[in-house]
């Protein structure tokens, strides 16, 4: 992260003509929000004096205590390159949420995030992620509405022109570049229309905001060559669902508490007590993780997605895959998680959940390196591997009883996470879907 002071700030929107600065939150589903600002206000800004209305905000407060003031990190500011500064530049602040009487408010996800990284910064810990986000690109309508139609028939790796994405995937590139991020692969995915770019892994408040950047600017970008990009979990039936795989590891002392050279296989014992941390709490993480009715449709065998509670060093059918490279670059994949969820709580729920297998000597299961989509259940009994929920309601029935995960979020968090996720379930489950209308009209 940069290390920008309010002054700095100043400075660069006046060296560059910004005129608009939004002032950027998440809700507790991980919607940005933002508050539009002149450069004349940005003092007030800088001085944590701007108030909101908290209460209009999915998860945030009651209409009686709606009051919530915006306290800009510096450290997030970036300028939006779609703007050129002769016109009026825009630039971005990401904010804290704090109560009135000066408090952090308890219902800010990145609030949340910092309380888990304060845990293991006790423990001596910083916690480092890397995450590999999916997207679609779809034609819209002519209304502009989006379709399933994609913009090519391309596979994993393919190239242009087949890939009719690859001036729209090179432009995302170069932005983001322009705001910071280092980009370190992009490609085409094993879907027709999608596509996955990676970048460099770094603090995990870093990532968590750079991820609610990273999904402006693929579809601000997308729009502007007339597509729609998309990351729900699963929008094509019979084609691979959009993941978002989070590598972790834990350093401390500038060293990475994951690599152990003279143990078997070079994974310390610290990286063996949070694999099987995160293992333990496995079905309560992904009702943050995997936080959508749709994202539960991507959980299934047969797309590359893992279904099945196990660790290995090689294959990827199981949740946790350990990559090859040792040293720095140690490190556990968590294959589950989709970019539909909110980082900030997803991060914060896999750190609490590895963190208490270190506190507790947790012991993982044996590495499973055998293909577990081909085992028969019975196979799977014996080994003790589990399965994630099959259903968004399973998966938070599993949050609401597991204490370290319910910790994780906080009460606030955690209350109104559950109420707005058991109405989507309700919501989704009363429906009537063209699926019964096509399979039970005329058969009864």
């Amino acid at each position: 992260m940069p290390n920008l002071t309010a002054e700095d700030v100043k400075r660069l929107v006046a060296e560059n003509n910004i005129r608009f600065i939004r002032l950027q939150f998440t809700d507790i589903l991980g919607v940005p929000k933002n508050v539009s600002i002149t450069e004349n206000q940005l003092d007030k800004a800088l001085n944590n004096e701007l108030m909101f209305d908290g209460s209009s905000i999915e998860g945030f407060v009651r209409i009686e205590e709606s009051d919530m003031y915006l306290y800009p990190d510096p450290n997030t500011f970036v300028i939006y390159p779609w703007r050129t500064s002769e016109e009026g530049g825009v630039a971005r602040l990401i904010c804290d949420i704090y109560n009135p009487d000066g408090t952090p408010f308890a219902g800010d996800p990145r609030h949340v995030l910092r309380n888990a990284l304060k845990e293991a910064a006790d423990m001596g810990y910083q916690f480092l992620v890397g995450p590999e986000a999916e997207f679609f690109l779809f034609h819209t309508a002519p209304d502009g509405t989006p379709t399933l139609e994609t913009h090519d028939k391309a596979g994993y790796f393919d190239l242009s022109p087949v890939d009719l994405g690859e001036n729209a995937r090179r432009d995302i590139v170069l932005t983001l570049e322009k705001m910071g991020f280092e980009i370190e692969t992009s490609h085409h995915e094993v879907a027709p229309g999608q596509h996955e770019i990676d970048f460099k892994y770094s603090d995990a408040l870093d990532i968590a905001d750079k991820i609610i950047t990273f999904k402006t600017v693929v579809r601000t970008i997308a729009q502007r060559h007339g597509l729609h990009a998309t990351f729900m979990a699963k929008p094509i039936f019979g084609e691979n669902g959009n993941g978002m795989h989070m590598n972790q590891s834990l350093f401390k002392d500038g060293k990475n508490s994951f690599y152990d050279p003279d143990a078997p296989d070079q994974l310390s014992e610290t990286m063996l007590q949070y694999i099987a941390g995160v293992l333990k709490h496995a079905k309560a993480i992904s009702a943050v993780t995997n936080p959508t009715v749709n994202s539960f449709k991507r959980l299934v065998p047969g797309y590359e997605a893992p279904v099945y509670i196990a660790w290995s060093y090689r294959n990827r059918s199981p949740l946790i895959r350990i990559p090859a490279k040792r040293g720095l670059s140690t490190r556990m994949e968590l294959r589950n998680p989709d970019p539909t969820c909110n980082p900030y709580l997803a991060f914060a729920a896999v750190l609490m959940a590895g963190l208490d297998g270190i506190k507790n000597n947790l012991k993982p299961p044996a590495p499973c390196d055998r293909n577990i989509y081909e085992m028969t259940q019975l196979e799977r009994w014996d080994l003790g591997i589990g399965s994630l929920p099959g259903m968004l309601s399973e998966a938070l029935e599993e949050l609401s009883k597991d204490e370290v995960i319910k910790q994780s979020l906080g009460s606030h968090v955690l209350n109104r996470y559950l109420e707005a996720k058991y109405h989507e379930w309700d919501d989704y489950r009363t429906k009537v879907h063209q699926w019964e209308l096509d399979y039970y009209l005329p058969l009864f």
